[in-house]
């Protein structure tokens, strides 16, 4: 069973996160299913482009810590968004956590409802946000992400439209998504794909540049102790050893 769900509307495919469960949490599973979605949406010439969303109260919570993806798959999935040759879009109307932000990020637009919230959630549990740096770092404010990296704070949509996280926060996602979709489906197919590669230039760059030491961190974190320390706190819903 696919974790998936698609559905398209004049040329405007909707991938839809479809693990209510887990929350969306990024499973093996659940980044192997994207993958493929968005590779068959590449390879389609009938798709002008593609909304990213969520079934749910949660768009991610971030990795599955039961059944987490191996850096690379992730880091291959975030990199296939950023590179897919037609525009994505983010449509949140939940909660989005740690690795949620990095498919959010890697999007081309984000918008959210203002009830949505934020937050990177992996200092709390022994880890960093290092795979997901390679797309949030290049398109978010470094001063606001200084403190909420360090501090794992939530923030919400119009905090994180104002340092780069979004796009637009609005009452009404989709009212606030419908003349973007409208410009794309008035866009030249060729002329989208050339302004996104303009646009994801420097998102690439960091991806060549970092990826494989932001791998190596991110698996080295997950098996330190304090990470397994944090992981099982969470799990057990109770405070880390470390909390003073």
């Amino acid at each position: 069973m696919t974790l998936i769900s698609r559905t398209r509307a004049r040329a405007v495919e909707t991938l839809s996160l479809d693990a209510t469960d887990t929350r969306n949490a990024l499973s093996a599973a659940l980044v192997s299913d994207l993958a493929d979605a968005v590779t068959d949406c590449g390879k389609d010439p009938d798709v002008r482009a593609v909304v990213l969303t969520h079934t749910g109260t949660t768009f991610s919570a971030g990795a599955d810590l039961r059944d987490p993806p191996h850096p690379d798959a992730l880091v291959g999935l975030l990199r296939q968004i950023v590179e897919l040759p037609k525009p994505v879009i983010a449509r949140v109307t939940g909660h989005v956590r740690a690795g949620g932000l990095g498919l959010l990020t890697a999007c081309d637009i984000a918008a959210a409802a203002t009830t949505a919230t934020f937050a990177f959630t992996e200092v709390r549990i022994g880890v960093a946000p290092a795979v997901i740096s390679l797309p949030v770092l290049p398109r978010t404010d470094p001063r606001a992400l200084a403190r909420y990296y360090l501090t794992g704070e939530r923030l919400d949509a119009s905090e994180a439209a104002r340092i780069g996280l979004l796009t637009t926060a609005a009452d009404d996602v989709d009212d606030a998504l419908t003349p973007i979709l409208d410009g794309l489906r008035r866009s030249s197919p060729q002329a989208l794909t050339e302004t996104k590669r303009l646009l994801t230039a420097r998102v690439l760059e960091t991806f060549d540049r970092d990826a494989a030491d932001l791998t190596a961190l991110s698996a080295r974190l997950f098996t330190s102790p304090q990470a397994r320390e944090g992981m099982t706190a969470f799990l057990e819903r109770r405070d880390a050893a470390w909390v003073v």
